[in-house]
Protein backbone atom coordinates (compact mmCIF):
# COMPACT_ATOMS: atom_id res chain seq x y z
CA UNK A 1 0.00 0.00 0.00
CA UNK A 2 1.21 3.09 -1.16
CA UNK A 3 1.12 5.98 1.27
CA UNK A 4 0.65 9.75 0.43
CA UNK A 5 2.47 13.03 1.94
CA UNK A 6 -0.81 14.24 4.10
CA UNK A 7 -0.97 10.74 5.66
CA UNK A 8 2.64 10.37 6.51
CA UNK A 9 2.48 13.72 7.60
CA UNK A 10 -0.25 13.43 10.21
CA UNK A 11 1.58 10.17 11.52
CA UNK A 12 4.67 11.67 12.14
CA UNK A 13 2.97 14.67 13.89
CA UNK A 14 0.57 12.57 15.30
CA UNK A 15 3.68 10.60 17.20
CA UNK A 16 5.77 13.90 17.12
CA UNK A 17 3.27 15.55 19.74
CA UNK A 18 1.86 12.71 21.76
CA UNK A 19 4.95 12.32 23.15
CA UNK A 20 5.79 15.91 23.66
CA UNK A 21 2.36 16.40 25.42
CA UNK A 22 3.83 13.78 28.31
CA UNK A 23 6.34 16.43 29.68
CA UNK A 24 4.12 20.06 29.41
CA UNK A 25 1.72 19.25 31.89
CA UNK A 26 4.20 17.06 34.68
CA UNK A 27 6.24 20.34 33.96
CA UNK A 28 2.87 22.58 35.10
CA UNK A 29 1.58 20.01 37.71
CA UNK A 30 5.22 19.14 39.17
CA UNK A 31 6.33 22.72 39.34
CA UNK A 32 3.40 23.74 41.72
CA UNK A 33 3.49 21.21 43.89
CA UNK A 34 7.23 22.21 44.22
CA UNK A 35 6.12 25.19 45.36
CA UNK A 36 3.83 24.07 47.97
CA UNK A 37 7.15 21.28 49.12
CA UNK A 38 9.23 24.51 49.35
CA UNK A 39 6.75 27.11 50.75
CA UNK A 40 6.49 24.29 53.66
CA UNK A 41 10.03 24.20 54.49
CA UNK A 42 10.56 27.90 54.37
CA UNK A 43 7.96 27.73 57.08
CA UNK A 44 8.37 24.75 59.31
CA UNK A 45 11.97 24.59 58.34
CA UNK A 46 11.70 20.65 59.09
CA UNK A 47 14.48 19.15 56.77
CA UNK A 48 12.40 16.57 55.57
CA UNK A 49 10.72 19.01 53.36
CA UNK A 50 13.64 20.24 51.75
CA UNK A 51 15.09 16.74 51.07
CA UNK A 52 11.90 16.44 49.22
CA UNK A 53 11.71 19.76 47.27
CA UNK A 54 15.50 19.17 46.08
CA UNK A 55 14.63 15.45 44.83
CA UNK A 56 11.52 16.26 42.95
CA UNK A 57 13.64 19.28 41.50
CA UNK A 58 15.87 16.90 39.80
CA UNK A 59 13.02 15.65 38.64
CA UNK A 60 11.48 18.60 37.17
CA UNK A 61 14.82 19.60 35.39
CA UNK A 62 15.04 16.55 33.54
CA UNK A 63 11.19 16.66 32.36
CA UNK A 64 11.81 20.18 31.87
CA UNK A 65 14.78 19.54 29.23
CA UNK A 66 12.51 16.99 27.93
CA UNK A 67 9.92 19.18 26.63
CA UNK A 68 11.68 21.75 25.38
CA UNK A 69 13.68 19.25 23.19
CA UNK A 70 10.64 17.49 21.99
CA UNK A 71 8.64 20.63 21.60
CA UNK A 72 11.53 21.95 19.44
CA UNK A 73 10.98 19.18 16.82
CA UNK A 74 7.46 20.04 17.18
CA UNK A 75 7.92 23.61 15.91
CA UNK A 76 9.82 22.71 13.07
CA UNK A 77 7.10 20.64 11.73
CA UNK A 78 4.69 23.19 12.06
CA UNK A 79 6.46 24.47 9.05
CA UNK A 80 7.56 21.18 7.13
CA UNK A 81 4.54 19.07 7.53
CA UNK A 82 1.90 22.20 7.45
CA UNK A 83 3.65 24.86 5.40
CA UNK A 84 0.76 25.85 3.90
CA UNK A 85 -1.34 26.28 6.69
CA UNK A 86 1.41 27.78 8.57
CA UNK A 87 1.26 30.41 5.87
CA UNK A 88 -2.26 30.80 6.10
CA UNK A 89 -2.79 31.55 9.84
CA UNK A 90 1.29 32.30 10.95
CA UNK A 91 -0.16 36.06 11.99
CA UNK A 92 -2.38 34.72 14.33
CA UNK A 93 -0.63 31.43 15.24
CA UNK A 94 2.58 33.25 15.70
CA UNK A 95 1.44 35.54 17.27
CA UNK A 96 0.21 33.27 20.14
CA UNK A 97 3.81 30.54 19.84
CA UNK A 98 5.89 34.63 20.23
CA UNK A 99 4.21 35.67 23.06
CA UNK A 100 4.86 31.92 24.59
CA UNK A 101 8.53 32.35 24.21
CA UNK A 102 8.97 36.00 25.12
CA UNK A 103 6.59 35.73 28.07
CA UNK A 104 6.90 32.41 29.21
CA UNK A 105 9.96 30.42 28.18
CA UNK A 106 12.08 33.04 29.17
CA UNK A 107 10.95 33.68 32.61
CA UNK A 108 10.63 29.69 32.88
CA UNK A 109 14.36 29.31 31.84
CA UNK A 110 15.79 32.09 33.59
CA UNK A 111 14.92 30.67 37.11
CA UNK A 112 15.32 27.79 36.34
CA UNK A 113 19.40 27.86 36.82
CA UNK A 114 18.43 29.16 40.49
CA UNK A 115 16.35 26.54 41.28
CA UNK A 116 18.52 23.51 40.25
CA UNK A 117 22.04 25.10 41.02
CA UNK A 118 20.87 27.53 43.71
CA UNK A 119 20.37 25.53 46.65
CA UNK A 120 23.63 26.34 48.64
CA UNK A 121 24.34 29.86 46.67
CA UNK A 122 21.10 31.72 47.42
CA UNK A 123 18.88 32.27 50.91
CA UNK A 124 16.07 29.93 50.90
CA UNK A 125 13.44 32.73 50.42
CA UNK A 126 15.64 34.02 47.15
CA UNK A 127 15.36 29.80 45.85
CA UNK A 128 11.51 29.77 46.87
CA UNK A 129 11.00 32.85 44.68
CA UNK A 130 12.72 31.37 41.72
CA UNK A 131 10.65 28.24 42.39
CA UNK A 132 7.82 30.53 42.17
CA UNK A 133 8.85 32.15 39.03
CA UNK A 134 9.28 28.98 37.36
CA UNK A 135 6.44 27.60 38.18
CA UNK A 136 4.25 31.18 37.05
CA UNK A 137 6.28 30.88 33.79
CA UNK A 138 4.99 27.14 33.06
CA UNK A 139 1.93 28.36 33.52
CA UNK A 140 2.15 31.67 31.52
CA UNK A 141 3.69 29.26 28.80
CA UNK A 142 0.06 26.91 28.96
CA UNK A 143 -2.10 29.96 28.52
CA UNK A 144 -0.19 30.59 25.13
CA UNK A 145 -0.07 27.45 24.04
CA UNK A 146 -4.00 27.16 25.12
CA UNK A 147 -4.34 30.27 22.84
CA UNK A 148 -3.22 29.18 20.05
CA UNK A 149 -4.98 25.66 20.24
CA UNK A 150 -8.53 27.09 21.31
CA UNK A 151 -7.97 29.67 18.70
CA UNK A 152 -8.32 27.18 16.12
CA UNK A 153 -11.35 25.88 17.01
CA UNK A 154 -13.49 28.99 17.77
CA UNK A 155 -11.52 31.49 15.32
CA UNK A 156 -11.87 34.97 16.22
CA UNK A 157 -10.38 38.51 15.94
CA UNK A 158 -9.30 38.00 12.86
CA UNK A 159 -9.72 38.90 9.14
CA UNK A 160 -9.16 37.12 5.50
CA UNK A 161 -6.71 39.12 3.36
CA UNK A 162 -5.44 38.51 0.06
CA UNK A 163 -6.70 36.03 -2.97
CA UNK A 164 -6.21 32.92 -4.13
CA UNK A 165 -3.42 30.97 -2.84
CA UNK A 166 -2.17 34.21 -1.16
CA UNK A 167 -5.35 34.32 1.20
CA UNK A 168 -3.79 34.62 4.92
CA UNK A 169 -5.74 34.99 8.30
CA UNK A 170 -4.74 38.83 10.04
CA UNK A 171 -5.63 39.42 13.61
CA UNK A 172 -7.93 42.66 13.33
CA UNK A 173 -8.47 42.68 17.86
CA UNK A 174 -5.71 40.91 19.49
CA UNK A 175 -7.85 40.47 22.95
CA UNK A 176 -11.04 38.60 21.25
CA UNK A 177 -8.42 36.25 19.29
CA UNK A 178 -6.73 35.80 22.93
CA UNK A 179 -9.96 35.64 24.41
CA UNK A 180 -11.70 33.60 21.99
CA UNK A 181 -14.61 31.43 22.86
CA UNK A 182 -13.57 27.98 24.02
CA UNK A 183 -10.11 29.45 26.50
CA UNK A 184 -11.68 29.41 29.36
CA UNK A 185 -12.86 25.86 29.45
CA UNK A 186 -9.73 24.42 27.31
CA UNK A 187 -7.43 26.21 29.95
CA UNK A 188 -9.16 25.33 32.95
CA UNK A 189 -9.36 21.52 31.48
CA UNK A 190 -5.34 21.60 30.95
CA UNK A 191 -4.32 23.10 34.31
CA UNK A 192 -6.91 20.67 36.60
CA UNK A 193 -5.30 17.90 34.29
CA UNK A 194 -1.46 18.96 34.73
CA UNK A 195 -2.13 18.76 38.75
CA UNK A 196 -3.92 15.58 38.47
CA UNK A 197 -1.08 14.33 36.95
CA UNK A 198 1.52 15.79 38.78
CA UNK A 199 0.17 14.91 41.98
CA UNK A 200 -0.19 10.72 40.95
CA UNK A 201 3.31 10.76 39.36
CA UNK A 202 4.25 11.74 43.51
CA UNK A 203 2.21 9.07 44.39
CA UNK A 204 3.21 6.41 42.18
CA UNK A 205 7.13 7.40 43.18
CA UNK A 206 6.25 7.69 47.07
CA UNK A 207 4.62 4.35 46.66
CA UNK A 208 7.24 2.57 44.95
CA UNK A 209 9.28 3.29 47.87
CA UNK A 210 7.01 2.54 50.63
CA UNK A 211 6.55 -0.89 48.43
CA UNK A 212 10.31 -1.34 48.30
CA UNK A 213 10.58 -0.67 52.24
CA UNK A 214 12.87 2.33 51.34
CA UNK A 215 13.02 6.08 52.44
CA UNK A 216 10.00 5.18 54.38
CA UNK A 217 9.63 8.52 55.97
CA UNK A 218 10.50 10.77 52.92
CA UNK A 219 8.12 8.48 51.11
CA UNK A 220 5.45 9.06 53.38
CA UNK A 221 5.33 12.79 53.48
CA UNK A 222 6.04 12.91 49.78
CA UNK A 223 2.82 10.33 49.69
CA UNK A 224 0.73 12.67 51.38
CA UNK A 225 1.75 15.97 49.66
CA UNK A 226 0.67 14.35 46.29
CA UNK A 227 -2.82 12.76 48.23
CA UNK A 228 -3.82 15.87 49.08
CA UNK A 229 -3.46 17.42 45.65
CA UNK A 230 -4.63 14.84 43.85
CA UNK A 231 -7.72 14.38 45.61
CA UNK A 232 -8.63 18.78 45.16
CA UNK A 233 -7.31 18.60 41.40
CA UNK A 234 -9.98 15.26 41.25
CA UNK A 235 -12.67 16.78 42.48
CA UNK A 236 -12.11 20.30 40.25
CA UNK A 237 -12.05 18.11 37.53
CA UNK A 238 -15.47 16.31 38.50
CA UNK A 239 -16.47 19.72 39.17
CA UNK A 240 -15.59 20.67 35.35
CA UNK A 241 -18.39 17.66 34.38
CA UNK A 242 -21.33 18.82 35.88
Amino acid sequence: MELDVLLLSRIQFAFTIMFHYLFPPLTIGLGLILVGIEGMYIKTKDPQYEAMARFWTKIFAINFAMGVATGIVMEFEFGTNWAAYSRFVGDVFGSALAAEGVFAFFLESGFLAILVFGWDRVSPKMHFFATIMVALGSIFSSIWIVVANSWMQTPAGYHLVGEGAATRAEITDFWAMVFNPSLPARLLHVWVGALILGGFFVLSLSAFYMLKNRHLDFARKTFKVGLVITTIASLAALGQVT
